[in-house]
This record gives C-alpha cells, sequence and structure tokens, in this order.
C-alpha cells in the first residue's frame, strides 16, 4: 500500500528539523551518530537502519518499547525501520516533538533519493551529512559500480566527513581531499577521525540545526573541530528580501580563506511581511516563512566556517 501523508499536521504545525548522515558500508556512519548520542543536551530522535547498529551506553537508556530505545536525556532511538514513511511515523506518533531528528540511510542508498521526506508533514529538510571513509575514497581497485556509488553519495552532501585519516599520511590526505573538492566543489570537508577530531563534534554541528536562539551573541570560541570557527553576525532590523539575499550571498567575502559550513537565523522580512527561517548548509541555501506555531523572535546570523586549506 503506498504511503500516505498524515491528514493533519502533527505537534500543532511545529516542524521538526531533519539531518539525514549517509555514506557506503564501513565509512564510519555509526560512530558519527553515537558521538551525536553522547552529547545529546536537547531531545533529538535518531532512526537507523539496522537492529543493534547502535551500540548505546547502557547507562543512557531509560526504557525500550519495541523498535523505539529511550534515553534518559529525553533522545529516542528507533531501529529495523526498513520503510522512511514508517520511520517518520513513529517520530510522528511522539506527543512531544524532538527538537531535531538525525536519520542513519543504509550504506547502499542513495541520499538523492530521500530528500524530499525532509518536508514530510511535521518536518524540515536540515541538511545531508555523507561521511566517507579515505580508504574507500583513494581505493583504485575499488569496483567501479561502488566507485560511482560512493561518489554520488558525495555529490549531494552539505557537509562532508572524512574518515580514517588517522591511519594515513598527508599525501593521502590531501590527495583524498583534492578528490573531494572536485566531486563536491565548495562543500566544506571536515576530519572524523579518532585520532584528530574533538569528541562530540558532529553532535555540536547539528546543534545549529535546532533553535539558534539557543546560541549566544557574538563571537564563539572555536567548536567541532580545530579547524572551525562559530561567528556571529548582528541583524537588528527588519529585512528586504534583496537584502537578506544580498547577506547570505556575501558570506563567503567576510570570511577569506574558509567556507560557510552552516548558518542560521530568524529575521523579519519587510514585504512580505513576518519572520523567515534562514538556513545555509554547505552550498544550499533556504528560506522559508515560519508557521504560525512556528513564530519566534528574530536572532543575529550563526555562522560556522572552517578552513578550506584544512590545515
Amino acid at each position: 500500500m503506498p504511503y500516505q501523508e498524515p491528514e493533519f499536521l502533527p505537534w500543532e504545525g511545529r516542524r521538526v528539523p531533519i539531518t539525514f548522515v549517509g555514506g557506503y558500508l564501513g565509512a564510519g556512519k555509526t560512530t558519527a551518530i553515537n558521538e551525536v548520542l553522547e552529547v545529546a543536551e536537547r531531545p533529538i530522535a535518531v532512526v537507523v537502519n539496522d537492529a543493534g547498529a547502535i551500540n548505546i551506553d547502557a547507562r543512557l537508556i531509560k526504557g525500550c518499547d519495541g523498535a523505539s530505545i529511550e534515553l534518559t536525556d529525553g533522545c529516542v532511538c528507533c531501529t529495523s525501520i526498513d520503510d522512511m514513511g514508517e520511520a517518520l511515523d513513529v517520530v510522528r506518533a511522539r506527543a512531544e516533538p524532538p527538537d531535531h531528528l538525525v536519520i542513519e540511510l543504509s550504506g547502499i542508498a542513495e541520499p538523492q533519493n530521500v530528500l524530499p521526506w525532509g518536508h514530510s508533514a511535521g518536518f524540515l529538510l536540515d541538511g545531508v551529512v555523507i561521511v566517507v571513509a579515505i580508504d574507500q575514497l583513494l581505493d583504485d581497485e575499488l569496483p567501479e559500480w561502488i566507485r560511482l556509488h560512493v561518489e554520488a553519495q558525495i555529490g549531494v552532501a552539505d557537509l562532508l566527513v572524512l574518515t580514517k585519516t588517522d591511519q594515513a599520511d598527508q599525501t593521502a590526505i590531501d590527495e583524498a581531499r583534492d578528490r573531494l573538492a572536485r566531486l563536491a566543489p565548495g562543500v566544506p570537508v571536515v576530519d572524523g577521525s579518532r585520532g584528530r577530531r574533538e569528541p562530540g563534534a558532529l553532535g555540536r554541528f547539528l546543534a545549529l540545526g535546532g533553535h539558534c536562539e539557543h546560541h549566544p551573541a557574538g563571537v564563539v570560541g572555536p567548536t567541532l573541530f580545530d579547524l572551525h570557527e562559530t561567528h556571529s553576525i548582528d541583524v537588528d532590523h527588519a529585512m528586504t528580501r534583496e537584502q537578506l539575499d544580498g547577506l547570505v550571498s556575501g558570506l563567503p567575502d567576510r570570511f577569506p580563506g574558509r567556507s560557510i559550513a552552516r548558518a542560521k537565523a530568524v529575521i523579519d522580512l519587510i514585504d512580505p511581511p513576518g519572520p523567515v527561517l534562514v538556513q545555509v548548509v554547505g552550498g544550499r541555501s533556504e528560506v522559508t516563512p515560519l508557521l504560525d506555531n512556528e513564530q519566534r523572535r528574530s536572532t543575529d546570523l550563526v555562522v560556522i566556517t572552517v578552513n578550506t586549506a584544512g590545515e
């Protein structure tokens, strides 16, 4: 039976941001998802494809109900859900919406095919994170169909997480970054290897996908990986759409030598009047009018940048 969107919007119209985490088999998606669970400071929902794929610390488990594992910090982890519609229904069935939904895609999934689900009832697409293992990226003996599949996944990414670099020399790392730059021009690349990254980095990156008003004004100290910096741009007045577009398109010029990994704000527009949610994730930018149930005060524009040189 084909999937049917719910007749009524859940949570009185509030929309929950969705981040898809993809990557080929063995790239390190499970490690990335575990980081999200380790550092979560607000209720999130995590959906994974395979039962037992996420090894959750027993101290974090509050209770289990079928495929749903309730965590003590308010998060929920759903496993053994193969159908995307069913997965979203499980989350929608919750009385209180999570602040964020993270969906781990299977290793053979094609992320471009799941993007429409990011705008399903009750949800709003936040971004696509693709985890890439350096050995897979540089393996010239990899079967062509796997290589093409990995490259297709990379091409959809808003953020690339390069793993297993602690097992490679600097020449290989530079080659991998050059190859990613050709496959996904302008998309930020971060180092996700155990020996090189700051613990919990991906979780803090995803945090900006939630409520941007939680972030203090002014320049915040380095977050995520050492290559990342968080900035705040004052927005103290309502804008025309032309002014807003100019602000977003001008971000690269404000941060020479760095790429824009993520930016987010709630800004009051003059024409048409009303607040809008502004999001920049990798090379994609979106301006979304807020629903009545999502009305929030305007905020500064919070920007996360990454050193494009990877040094």
